[in-house]
């Protein structure tokens, strides 16, 4: 352990999504402040870029589909102990009310709540989150503002975040800490493809009084949520969204 409680020296980091955005932001971050990183993603290619882009070493990448159970167990099977998991796999379909079908249902849901829940639990199951480790979701700020056209993705978002105050009681005992990381707009790919998908970035920009964020300003905030530097924080969410929520709650 070092005298900064913001290090990651010693710590390995799990980080799903980490083929682009904000979950391959996250893992070099964390690489940087000196975590082991174990990265997942379903493109083995963009996985492998990211891979590369790490600093230090002993960083693993491994594929995987999260919305398949065989492929979450195969993955936890070849990842071993970790001290901190981000999860940032996940979509964003926009769909007007009258519009949803079951598919658009049961695909965001599958993705952005079944998916975290049941990678954690097997996690748990399997002991392989070491004691004093943190969990982070990467949920959104939409579980706050819920935008037009967002009913489902919203809700996904929200069922996530009840679910990690749930559990953030249950592994207290071992001093797991479980938090949310509620973001705002970040640029990312998601995001560029949400914007064309019919959102006006205009008025999107102008909700937010701090613009747009970059993906470093999303792992920073992760890498303090996945360091002791929060040691004393567990079942709340740290949101980081430019200040919308803020203008949007007046």
């Amino acid at each position: 352990m070092t005298g900064d409680p913001f290090s990651l020296e010693g710590k390995t980091i799990l980080v799903t999504g980490a083929s682009s955005g904000i979950g391959r932001q996250v893992a070099i971050t964390c690489a940087e402040q000196g975590a082991v990183l174990v990265i997942t993603g379903r493109d083995t290619d963009r996985l492998g870029e990211t891979l590369s882009a790490l600093s230090g070493s002993q960083h693993r990448a491994i594929p995987a589909d999260l919305v398949d159970s065989k492929q979450r167990a195969e993955l936890i099977d070849r990842c071993g102990a970790i001290d901190g998991l981000f999860f940032s796999a996940g979509i964003a379909a926009i769909a007007p009310f009258r519009m949803i079908s079951e598919k658009h249902v049961d695909q965001l849901m599958a993705i952005d709540f079944e998916a975290p829940v049941m990678l954690v639990q097997r996690l748990l199951q399997q002991r392989r989150i070491n004691d004093s480790g943190s969990i982070v979701f990467n949920t959104a700020i939409a579980v706050h503002i819920s935008p037009a056209g967002s009913a489902i993705y919203s809700a996904a978002k929200s069922a996530l975040h009840a679910a990690a105050r749930s559990l953030a009681l249950e592994v207290a005992k071992s001093r797991i800490r479980v938090n949310c990381l509620q973001l705002g707009y970040v640029r990312t790919p998601m995001l560029k493809r949400m914007l064309s998908s019919g959102v006006d970035v205009k008025e999107a920009e102008e909700i937010s009084p701090l613009g747009f964020g970059n993906p470093t300003d999303a792992a920073n905030a992760a890498v303090f949520l996945l360091s002791d530097a929060s040691r004393w924080i567990s079942r709340t969410t740290l949101t980081a969204d430019g200040g919308i929520s803020v203008r949007v709650s007046h």
